[in-house]
């Protein structure tokens, strides 16, 4: 049970209430479940969003009713119901929009070997409470009687925003390693820090993640990435460890900076990359609701190469000739690894391999025709491609800074210019495949697509044709190419 109510945790309290007024759904249930001897609290991460007054589209419930009895009790309550979870506990629903999930309280045990717990089913809710992740999320709401529950202090927690364990840190992260992760997560998401304590574990645990699978180690990561303080997750996945298991090509870019030899440290240069391509982000009125995973990951990791290229030069200087193109192929690499969606992958890809092609541009000695090289090359990928550039100026000299940014707007206006006559999204050649056939008098085949292949890099060079200067042009490739047009 909680102790004294302070004005802070009565705040907190009139959170949740001011939460269940909005959502009557939480009350209807609730009244469903005490009618039939059961109880229904509100838990974890509903309680705790609701005292950060962050209100969250799905409520989390725990019962003392079996699975069968809550199935029983949503049946004609409910609009739908789903049992995906049921071996777990857990019930889902949703009643008028609202979705839910209802588990039974679990009292797990862990074989230390592997993550997969022996589902075991508990009668209490304090039982419940004390085998969560972190003390924060180890809160509930009676929702009849409206009190909180509060066994393990998480109230006080959550008012020193600072993130502890239930059980001791080992005993956690033992049963679940990848708690030890979640916490990376919940430091970027809401801003809190790990106890000491559990920063210890996590140092001395870290190795225990090589028991998560990808997929559940991709998840979390990327919910770590898209949170609010992403800078602050990745930092601390590298402080204790973590990131030497599940992306070992962050603590690498910790590279040493001599005397001798002055660079940037890669790995502090690009987590200013990726604060900047945030705020980038979020000043972009055209960006969706949802943060930009793609951008993220590529601002994190666009100079990844740049240990396995690292050269130092005579008279002191420091080179990392190809990093774009040896960090491409290691985004693959890791990506692929973590279990990433091929299109996410490649998007990520491309980014990075194309992350310097800017640095070329000098002042605005490029041609139309690179112009339009580049806009096609980034394809899809243009608006991001334009933050990602301008975030990666992490220069402190004001002069360089603005000048960069200026020398990139000159760009963006070039490619509105060409954009507006010529449909650069479209940018194919003057003549289809069909009458590149006729034309030549060739059936289907590789020599037709080497033929489109001409005519689209003549259409990137030299921008629109008539359709006479067009067929000239294909015309005369083909007789160059051995290819004896019909009438020849």
């Amino acid at each position: 049970m909680s102790g004294p109510v302070t004005s802070t945790a009565a705040g907190q309290d009139n959170a949740v209430v001011e939460l269940l007024s909005a959502l009557p759904v939480a009350e209807d249930l609730a009244a469903r479940f005490t009618a039939a001897g059961h109880r229904l609290y509100l838990v974890g991460g509903s309680v705790r969003d609701a005292m950060l007054g962050r209100l969250s589209g799905d409520l989390d419930f725990t019962t003392d009713a079996r699975p069968p009895q809550i199935m029983a009790l949503v049946k004609g309550w409910a609009d739908a119901i789903w049992d995906t979870g049921i071996a777990f506990g857990t019930v889902g629903a949703t009643k008028h929009g609202q979705t839910v999930e209802i588990t039974t309280f679990r009292a797990d045990a862990y074989d230390g070997v592997t993550r997969n717990p022996e589902v075991t089913f508990g009668d209490t809710i304090e039982g419940d409470l004390v085998r969560r992740d972190f003390t924060v999320n180890a809160m509930a709401y009676d929702v009849v009687e409206r009190r909180l529950i509060d066994p393990t202090g998480g109230r006080a927690a959550l008012e020193a925003k600072v993130l502890d364990t239930p059980a001791t840190p080992q005993e956690s992260f033992s049963d679940d390693p990848l708690r030890m992760l979640r916490a990376a997560r919940f430091v970027s998401q809401i801003g809190f820090t790990v106890a000491p304590r559990v920063l210890d574990a996590m140092t001395a645990m870290a190795g225990e993640l090589t028991r998560i699978t990808a997929e559940r180690v991709q998840v979390e990561l990327s919910k770590l990435l898209t949170g609010a303080h992403p800078r602050a997750g990745v930092e601390l996945m590298v402080e204790a460890g973590l990131a030497d298991v599940v992306l070992p090509e962050l603590p690498a870019m910790k590279l040493e900076i001599d005397e001798h030899h002055q660079h940037k440290d890669v790995f502090h240069h690009s987590l200013v990359v990726l604060d900047q391509a945030i705020d980038l982000e979020a000043a972009d009125p055209a960006s969706g609701p949802e943060p930009d995973l793609v951008l993220r990951l590529a601002a994190l990791l666009h100079d990844i190469g740049k240990p396995d290229t690292r050269r130092f030069e005579e008279g002191g200087g420091v080179s990392f000739h190809h990093h774009e193109v040896v960090g491409a192929k290691m985004v693959r690499k890791r990506l692929r690894a973590l279990k990433y969606s091929k299109e996410i992958i490649e998007d990520v890809a491309n980014l990075v391999y194309l992350h310097l092609r800017f640095h070329g541009y000098g002042s605005g000695e490029w041609t139309d025709s690179a112009v339009r090289r580049y806009v096609t090359d980034a394809d899809h990928l243009l608006t991001r491609l334009h933050k990602l550039v301008r975030a990666d100026c992490t220069t402190r000299n004001k002069r360089k800074a603005n000048a960069l940014q200026r020398t990139y707007d000159d760009l963006e206006r070039r490619i509105e210019r060409i954009a507006a006559e010529e449909d650069l999204n479209r940018v194919r050649p003057d003549l289809d495949g069909n009458e590149i056939m006729r034309l030549l008098g060739l059936p289907p085949g590789p020599m037709v697509g080497k033929a489109w292949k001409f005519l689209k890099e003549l259409r990137l060079d030299r921008g629109p044709l008539d359709h006479d200067e067009a067929v000239a042009e294909l015309l005369a490739w083909a007789r160059a190419e051995g290819v004896r047009p019909p009438g020849d």
